[in-house]
């Protein structure tokens, strides 16, 4: 080892948050030569070394290092800290500089002044980022080779491999010194993570005659004219240490994703913002692993309800690769499609005719188009929640909140023709008089309704429902979407014996895999034949071989009665603790998608608290099951009510207080505070 001191500057082009960054250019030159440029002005530096990858995108990374005759080193992408310490080895550095490629305001005055201090003193470490009062942006850190190859060693968590130095900051073992300021800047954001980040440092740019001015000149800019640095004043310092690659990307994905995500009920802010893991990279079972690979118990949603077998079911998987080897699509029909509607119809001996669809919302419109057609109306009642698509969304057209009562609250009628007001009426669940209300006052199409989500039918409500559609000649569509296969095998309709007209069979149909039934009778489905419903992806092989899998192996395992078993214990268990701890619970849903809420004002924080406890055990868990046969687990459901009842009596002893407890903000509940 010599005593020269190395700056390595850590650098690739797949930053989690803002893709190729670094390579983003100002006055014609990348912020990444900017920096290498500005970085050779320190008079303290023996050598400068681009610590890259051996990706292709680095490539360019490496050009530019090449062009500026600076040393280059391509390490593992993903384990930071291994990178520097191989770097470290290969150019036997015993004093490591380091600097990350998001700081290209960095300063050869700040950075001389702390290699000064580190060489007259016996420090492993020292820099500006202990207690920070240098902007964001400034910062510099310069340590040992003994301290780096320790880390190496002894540094497990994934934030310790990606962040380098955190080990060393976290750990009492090192002799640690921090450089301040002569004013607290911390506030004041001057890298490069996001978008928002350059269009300031364009603007700074923008100020000076070439781009080698000084940290004192920005901060004359910054006390002449502080409105220029608020475009990024909402970011806060050092975020990313603290996000976990999940939140990264999904902070990521809502700068080019609208919504963030496809789907609402995937939003982690829904959950517990900044820290629930966001994405996955594999399941198994009732099992998740993040993006960090760490494994987590799913008690949450379990794929909003789309795996009653478990993730990645063997059976199911099987057959779906043996489809994969023998191709998806082709000018052909799959004979796939033909089988499934055979047993579809087996099942259900009030029908006769099959159509299938890939997403609920879909199968759901389709069935409200044949209903128009049969019977030459247009008006349609609803009970329950049935998409995103205009006709179900028209009924907010009549008043702002008619769709509140169904599953979520505050849906935008935005972008909806006002020439559907009145075509689509919403009724309460159990309240048969409403509905009898709008079809003495509205000629229907069609009534669309959940056969139950959250509570039961009673005083004969669905067989009421069944005379009322006989007598009007309407269409009788149940929408079992989410129902279907929980509590019977092929929809509750069938438990309850009262048939609809069409049925709609989706979620758990393909265990995960797109596939969703429009079954119905003869009469109504011939309706098929006097309009046009026509898609692509429709035709696709996969969902339909997944539907015969997936019905197999449930008629096989009675998966329906081990859930809904399962269920009513939980149930039963939530009011035990409850009553235990002195806090009132609604309990409802379904026996095996059971749900509760906290009857408090402060529901929002307790399920929030509740979310964040549980993950740090591991668990992925809210006040929602969706269950599967992977969760009939004694050792799983055990555990889950145990730590509950030491959640519920913390929230007993802290009450509102609770909120001090919690690392994060509370979780939004609904379309508009999730904006």
């Amino acid at each position: 080892m010599n005593n020269k001191v190395y700056a390595f500057v850590q650098a690739r082009f797949n930053s989690s948050r803002f893709k190729g960054k670094i390579l983003k250019k100002i006055k014609g030159k990348t912020l990444l030569e900017i920096l290498i440029k500005r970085l050779k002005k320190a008079s303290n530096i023996d050598e400068i070394v681009i610590l890259t990858t051996k990706n292709k995108e680095d490539k360019k990374i490496i050009y530019i290092c090449k062009k500026l005759n600076v040393s280059y080193f391509c390490g593992p992408e993903n384990d930071v800290l291994e990178r520097y310490y191989l770097a470290a080895k290969k150019f036997k550095a015993k004093n490591i500089l380091r600097i990350t490629s998001d700081c290209p305001l960095i300063d050869a005055s700040v950075v001389d002044k702390i290699i000064s201090k580190y060489k007259k003193s016996n420090y492993n470490y020292i820099s500006n980022i202990i207690s920070p009062t240098y902007p964001d942006g400034l910062d510099v850190e310069i340590f040992d080779f003994k301290s780096l190859e320790f880390s190496n060693k002894n540094a497990i968590e994934p934030l310790q491999r990606e962040h380098v130095t955190k080990f060393i900051l976290d750990n009492d073992k090192f002799q640690k010194y921090n450089v301040k300021f002569s004013k607290d800047y911390s506030s004041l954001r001057l890298t490069i993570d996001e978008y928002d980040d350059l269009i300031l440092l364009k603007k700074i740019f923008s100020k000076f005659k070439n781009i080698y001015f000084s940290l004192i000149d920005i901060l004359e800019l910054y006390n002449e004219n502080k409105k220029i640095f608020l475009i990024n004043n909402h970011i806060k310092r050092n975020e990313g240490m603290q996000l976990n690659k999940g939140q990264k990307l999904w902070k990521k994905a809502k700068t080019i994703i609208p919504g963030g995500s496809m789907l609402f009920s995937k939003n982690p802010d829904l959950y517990l913002p900044k820290y629930w893991p966001a994405y996955f990279s594999k399941t198994n079972g009732c099992n998740v692993w993040d993006l960090e690979n760490k494994k987590f118990i799913d008690l949450a949603l379990m794929g909003i309800g789309t795996n009653i077998l478990g993730y990645s079911n063997k059976s199911v998987d099987k057959k779906v690769l043996e489809t994969i080897k023998l191709g998806n699509m082709s000018t052909l029909n799959c004979k796939e499609e033909v089988e499934l509607a055979e047993k579809l119809v087996e099942m259900h001996p009030w029908s006769k005719m099959v159509r299938f669809a890939r997403t609920g919302g879909e199968a759901s419109s389709i069935a409200v188009r044949i209903a128009r057609v049969v019977s030459s109306r247009e008006k349609v009642a609803i009970c329950g929640y049935h998409g995103w698509h205009d006709w179900y969304l028209s009924s907010n057209l009549n008043n702002r909140s008619s769709l509140d009562k169904h599953l979520m609250t505050d849906l935008s009628i935005s972008g909806l023709p006002k020439n559907m007001k009145n075509l689509t009426f919403s009724f309460e669940y159990n309240n048969f008089e409403q509905l009898k209300k709008i079809s003495n006052n509205h000629k229907l199409a069609a009534i669309v309704m959940e056969v139950s989500r959250n509570e039961k039918p009673k005083n004969n409500f669905l067989k009421k429902i069944r005379d009322l559609a006989n007598k009007k000649n309407i269409v009788l569509i149940f929408d079992e979407c989410t129902s279907g296969f929980r509590e019977s095998f092929g929809g509750l309709h069938l438990k309850y014996k009262v048939n609809p007209d069409i049925c709609i069979l989706g979620k758990t149909l393909g265990n995960g895999y797109a596939v969703n039934a429009v079954v119905g009778r003869e009469e109504v489905m011939k309706g098929f034949n006097k309009t046009f419903i026509s898609s692509t992806f429709w035709t696709e092989r996969i969902g339909s071989s997944a539907g015969i899998a997936t019905l197999k192996e449930m008629e096989k395992i009675k998966s329906w009665k081990i859930i809904s078993k399962l269920g009513k214990n939980i149930k039963k268990n939530w009011k035990k603790i409850s009553s235990r701890n002195d806090l009132k619970l609604n309990i409802y849903g379904l026996d095996p998608l059971p749900k509760f809420d906290f009857m408090s004002e402060n529901n929002l924080l307790y399920k929030t608290f509740i979310s964040q406890e549980f993950l740090k055990k591991n668990i992925l868990a809210s006040n929602t099951i969706y269950l599967s046969i992977s969760h009939d687990k004694k050792k799983i459901i055990q555990e889950y009510y145990s730590t509950l009842d030491q959640l519920f009596n913390k929230i007993k002893q802290y009450g509102p207080d609770i909120k001090y407890l919690l690392d994060g903000p509370v979780c939004i509940n609904g379309l508009r505070d999730s904006k």
